[in-house]
């Protein structure tokens, strides 16, 4: 039976992002000593690639939805019309 990798995870971009919140408030509070900060630092390098990933995973989706209706016009979305 094949592992899975990280690629074949999906990424969870909301705990992602909460923990790279938490991960910076630490480093400014100075919580870390410099060798933790620097290991933490990468942690945090590597949500932000996972996160950047996502998001480009979720723009290619809707262009490849948007591109499946050929006359439909893409609106701006406003708060206003979730109401």
């Amino acid at each position: 039976m094949a592992r899975a990798t990280k690629r074949d995870k999906p990424i969870d971009f909301e705990a992602a992002m909460r923990e790279l919140e938490e991960l910076v408030e630490k480093l400014e509070q100075g919580e870390y000593s410099l060798e933790e900060s620097i290991k933490q630092f990468e942690r945090g390098i590597e949500l932000t690639r996972q996160c950047q990933q996502a998001l480009n995973a979720a723009e290619q989706k809707v262009q490849k939805l948007s591109a499946a209706e050929e006359n439909a016009e893409l609106e701006p979305f406003t708060a206003e019309e979730q109401d």
